[in-house]
């Protein structure tokens, strides 16, 4: 009896003619998120499946598992031949198995037979095993229920062989990363940017984070802490390639010589027009921001809207309509939050006017920003962007 991981997925399996990139593309992340620990590791798909081999112990591959987009269930099972009484002794191996760390009381056999030349169908299997099972089960603790059973014995008859597990423990869902692109995401310290990102890493979409710095106005704890934040997402996504802009001339210039109540909107349309260019030099096809709808003045309708029209690519906001609580929880879950709420403040928050402007024009940003000289600036802070290479898998 072999002992494996039986990998689900979902919306992959709806992708038709170009499935097998999907796959082949999950199964390589699959891959680089375990080789680097495990000594014996093959990962290989049949139609609707992947498995996975490993010595690695099953805690530690189920929760690397379980931030690798893509994958909808991570079930631990055994794999037998086509063989009866194989299935049979295999079965209540794995059902004794789960019964000291439950204390369940009832069972249901789920049987599927996609091997047509299998002996018994699905429905004689139900029978065979669940009787095997009742019988074989020292203390008589056990009862069947069809209809709520606390304990799910899967058996799938499959071309060449026979897999059985009874757990089938949740992973991340959606896609798997890179293969729907790539965006540049304006990386701050706070909540919501990396709840953002983590958010379109699961559509698939590779992440450049991308953090403008202005020290000393900022402390290097800050930038510390978005180090870490790149390091948290890239645990999800693999290597992550962390641009930092060194802001500190531009901001200077900045708060110089434009309105006090439009320096939060014209530095958002500066950093937009920095990010494009780090991400246009990536391969990447768009932005991606934590922005959410009136959460402050750079996010209101009319902000957003002069800010759109300095890209040229589209920007990605996945947080528009969430409120602050349901930002939380995501960034909680997925491990971000205890290092945003860290105190170190980020440029976006060291010089906020005391009257931000919350619905300037078009007109009157181009006022505000007609003394505004900075194209060499800006082309310095491209050309000398510190490139922080994270890699989980090393």
């Amino acid at each position: 009896m072999k002992r494996l991981y039986l990998i689900r997925y979902g919306e992959i399996g709806l992708k038709g003619k170009n499935r097998f990139m999907f796959e082949d593309k999950l199964i390589s992340n699959i891959i680089k998120t375990l080789k680097k620990e495990s000594d014996e590791l093959d990962v290989y798909k049949t139609y609707g499946r992947i498995y996975v081999e490993t010595d690695l112990a099953r805690d530690k591959v189920i929760s690397k598992l379980q931030k690798v987009f893509g994958i909808v269930g991570i079930a631990p099972a055994c794999e037998v031949e086509l063989d009866v009484d194989q299935v049979k002794n295999a079965s209540l191996e794995m059902v004794q198995e789960a019964l000291p760390k439950s204390g369940v009381t009832t069972f249901k056999v789920n049987a599927r037979r996609n091997n047509k030349s299998f002996p018994l169908n699905s429905m004689e299997l139900n029978r065979e095993l669940g009787a095997h099972i009742l019988i074989n089960t020292e203390d008589g603790r056990l009862e069947v229920d069809v209809h709520n059973p606390e304990l799910m014995v899967n058996v799938e008859v499959r071309k060449k062989a026979v897999y059985i597990y009874t757990q089938d423990i949740p992973g991340s869902g959606g896609l798997p990363v890179g293969v729907t692109g790539t965006a540049g995401l304006l990386l701050s310290g706070g909540i919501d940017s990396p709840v953002a990102g983590w958010m379109l890493m699961k559509r698939g979409v590779k992440i450049v984070p991308i953090y403008f710095h202005s020290f000393p106005f900022t402390s290097d704890r800050a930038k510390e802490k978005v180090i870490d934040l790149a390091e948290t997402l890239a645990t999800y996504q693999g290597e992550t390639k962390l641009h930092v802009v060194h802001f500190t001339d531009i901001q200077t210039e900045m708060n110089d010589k434009c309105p006090a109540e439009l320096t939060t909107i014209i530095m958002r349309r500066i950093m937009m027009r920095i990010a494009e260019q780090i991400t246009l030099n990536n391969g990447g096809k768009s932005l991606l921001t934590g922005e959410s709808m009136g959460q402050v003045a750079s996010q209101t309708m009319e902000s957003m809207y002069v800010t759109n029209m300095v890209p040229e690519m589209p920007v990605f906001r996945p947080l528009i309509g969430l409120d602050k609580v349901e930002i939380i929880e995501i960034a909680k879950r997925i491990g971000t939050y205890e290092t945003s709420i860290q105190p170190y403040e980020d440029c976006c928050t060291v010089f906020v006017p005391e009257k931000p402007a919350t619905k300037a024009t078009p007109e009157d940003v181009e006022e505000g920003e007609k003394d505004l000289h900075i194209d060499d600036l800006i082309e310095k802070a491209i050309d000398e962007v510190e490139v922080i290479t994270i890699n989980p898998y090393k």
